[in-house]
């Protein structure tokens, strides 16, 4: 695969975020007028000031979502859905537009607001397919990437599931510091191990949660980001992927690996000019869906050799003050995952930290940071790869 990508010419000027959580006395307009005005005052700009939105959020039809409750009468406004990669589409929509000069100033916007179904995940229909596949629930779909990786890698499962649990417990310490996070408590290693199962190995600790959410990002021309912040975040890779969906009707699918994730990182690396990702990317925001799936994507996004990941995890390689922190903000696990949000959300975090303003949980001289969107199931799934850096 090949791009030519968007390096240094694109630059975040502004950014929002909600509190992520339970906001019954909110509606989606609420929480997408709150994350737009956060970003248009650290922009230092008016709603008329930006030429176009991208809105991501699932199941809507139109850009009318975003243009009735910001009132930007007549501006161009494009809604977009890719699975749980919704808002981080939004997001390359929006710089390949100023990218290509057809805007000056552009914002991306997600929201979902999933508390409001009762049900545990958003309630969509099923894409289109031919009949053959399975009905399996989220965490029945992840819980697969466990026993083929204790396996394949030798792990007994006692151990195994030891390595789950330090993931979450690691991201809900990381959330315990943050106050945009849902969840902000530590929990104890021995409450993850013995949380009631849900699909097994997985218990309901080693899944992320439902949540309300909203954020938004302002971009310009590189050039141009100066007018608007004296430390603007530049884009140095985009990459986004579609697979061939060919996993749950394969007898021997690699269920170790998201061959998507392999696929969007190499080619976000050749476009930002990475050539040792665990050496050179200093934080990263990953789609902590599932305990295993960040425990696989360590190994997919080149952050560990093969077969290695879980031994990083018990060193605390991945912790805040290891050798390349992964979901300094908490991640999904502490914040759970309103899907078109979800990726504007990591940026936010790349935005914070980079600006050294991340308070109790800051990273020392970040440079490069790197956010994952996956969306989908193990072997049916898209997957969106950004660096970013000052």
């Amino acid at each position: 695969m090949a791009s030519n990508g968007i390096r240094d010419r694109v630059a975040i000027v502004g950014m929002g975020c909600t509190q992520f959580g339970e906001h019954w006395d909110k509606g989606p307009d609420d929480l997408l007028i709150d994350a737009a005005y956060q970003a248009y005052e650290s922009a230092g700009v008016a709603p008329n000031d930006v030429d176009a939105y991208w809105l991501g959020t699932m199941g809507q039809l139109s850009g009318l979502t975003l243009s009735v409750p910001l009132k930007i009468d007549y501006k161009p406004v494009t809604h977009v859905e890719n699975f749980c990669a919704t808002g981080s589409e939004a997001l390359r929509q929006a710089c390949y537009a100023v990218a290509s000069g057809a805007y000056d100033l552009a914002m991306a916007i997600g929201v979902e607001k999933l508390k409001d179904s009762g049900y545990s995940g958003l309630v969509v229909s099923s894409p289109a397919n031919d009949g053959t596949l399975g009905n399996m629930s989220a965490p029945a779909s992840f819980s697969l990437l466990a026993p083929a990786y204790f396996k394949k890698y030798g792990l007994d499962p006692a151990k195994g599931k030891e390595v789950l649990a330090r993931i979450a417990w690691k991201n809900h310490r990381n959330g315990a510091k943050n106050p945009r996070a849902q969840f902000r408590k530590e929990v104890p290693m021995e409450a993850i191990l013995n949380s009631p199962k849900v699909a097994d190995p997985l218990g309901v600790m080693d899944c992320s949660g439902v949540a309300d959410g909203s954020a938004a990002a302002i971009v310009c021309r590189a050039e141009d980001a100066q007018k608007y912040t004296r430390h603007p975040i530049f884009i140095k890779a985009l990459s986004f992927v579609a697979g061939p969906g060919e996993g749950p009707l394969a007898q021997d699918y690699d269920f170790t690996t998201f061959r998507e994730v392999v696929a969007s990182a190499k080619d976000a690396y050749t476009q930002a000019g990475v050539s040792d990702p665990r050496k050179e990317i200093s934080m990263a925001e990953v789609h902590d869906c599932f305990t295993p799936t960040e425990l696989v994507l360590y190994e997919d996004l080149g952050f560990s050799p093969r077969g290695t990941a879980w031994q990083d995890v018990m060193s605390g390689f991945f912790d805040l003050d290891g050798g390349l922190p992964v979901n300094p903000d908490g991640g999904l696990k502490s914040f759970g995952h309103p899907i078109g949000a979800s990726g504007l959300r990591m940026m936010y975090e790349m935005w914070l930290q980079l600006r050294g303003e991340a308070g109790p949980r800051q990273i020392e001289r970040p440079t490069l940071g790197l956010t994952h969107n996956l969306g989908g199931a193990p072997g049916r799934c898209v997957s969106f790869v950004s660096i970013v850096g000052r």
